[in-house]
């Protein structure tokens, strides 16, 4: 086991507007600096790339880059906003989705979109030093009279001389009594033209979305582009027409644990570049696949890990998928991601 090298305790005074430096060694520095909107962020840089940490802010992953390639979608947002819905900052990353409700709410559901954790103010936020890497951590308590309690600590590592990052996030019931438990690792990834997707389940499991969310506004070639998928007739695992993810394109995936105990997805580009991401199917038992390309916003989420569909509270009810935390339960999920 690796010696811990250290912790740093962070308090809200450190972030100026200026950039300053907190810590430096020969791979890695951390910088704490604040956006004009007057949102906290934590950058960490390595030997391969740069990431920017919301730390206060549902630790919200502002940016990624390994190797001089951008890894974050495209969006309309110069800086994040200090809000309390992820739609109204929607430029990052990657967030954590949940965590008593999770998703696009459907039409009976009464929650925000994506839930309470996407831009939940933290209350506590360190780094923590050790040889293999840096973590950002934090916590924050969620606490309702008449309601539910839990404690909710995310962090996010950056690893010596590698190109990728690793998620965590773990939910603890504070309560007396059973609390419902959905969770989604958001991440944004840029989309990448003639990109090639691929996982280690079939594709036939990959299933095309056919709800419509509220957000969604259908255009007569998307439907008939997406009958031609639900056909068979076309096929998406190469993003060679944009023209057609406008609305968006979504597939899910079901039951993970059935072919194996991790999964892992990739998306390549025609220039070899490569993203992956691999997760437990014991911890995340389900995928959403998110594809848009528009003026404003492209992405290429080849996957979403989550332990149930994007489709509101009541939908993951009904389907069976809503996990049910007793009094003091702990539940843990990790997420790898990055460049290969």
């Amino acid at each position: 086991m690796l010696e811990m090298r250290g912790t740093i305790e962070l308090q809200r005074e450190f972030f100026k507007e200026s950039k300053k430096v907190i810590y430096r060694d020969d791979e890695f520095t951390a910088s704490l600096f604040r956006y004009p909107s007057g949102v906290e962020a934590i950058e960490l840089t390595n030997s391969r790339g740069r990431m920017v940490v919301l730390p206060y802010m549902g630790q919200i992953i502002w940016d990624l880059e390994f190797d001089g390639t951008d890894l974050k979608m495209k969006n309309m947002f110069s800086q994040p906003k200090k809000v309390n819905a992820i739609v109204d900052t929607y430029g990052c990353f990657a967030f954590h989705s949940g965590l008593i409700a999770n998703g696009c709410p459907g039409p009976d559901d009464d929650h925000e979109l994506h839930g309470e954790m996407a831009c939940a103010e933290m209350d506590r936020a360190w780094l923590e030093i050790s040889e293999e890497g840096i973590s950002v951590c934090g916590e924050t308590e969620y606490v309702k009279g008449f309601g539910h309690h839990y404690l909710a600590s995310p962090s996010v590592k950056m690893m010596k001389e590698r190109s990728f990052i690793e998620m965590n996030m773990k939910v603890k019931n504070l309560s007396g009594s059973g609390m419902p438990l959905q969770y989604m690792c958001h991440t944004n990834y840029a989309y990448v033209d003639g990109a090639e997707m691929k996982q280690n389940i079939p594709d036939d499991c990959l299933a095309l979305r056919e709800s419509i969310p509220a957000h969604v506004k259908p255009t007569e070639q998307w439907l008939a582009y997406n009958k031609k998928l639900l056909s068979g007739e076309e096929t998406l695992n190469v993003l060679n027409k944009p023209e057609m993810y406008d609305p968006e394109i979504v597939f899910f995936a079901d039951k993970l644990d059935a072919y194996g105990e991790e999964a892992e997805f990739e998306m390549t580009s025609p220039d070899g570049t490569a993203f992956f991401t691999k997760f437990s199917t014991a911890e995340l038992n389900h995928a959403t696949r998110w594809l848009l390309h528009n003026s404003d916003q492209q992405v290429g989420a080849f996957v979403l890990p989550a332990t149930c569909r994007p489709e509101g509270f009541l939908a993951a009810e009904k389907a069976g998928t809503l996990i049910t935390l007793d009094a003091g339960e702990e539940r843990s999920f990790t997420v790898v991601t990055g460049k290969k």
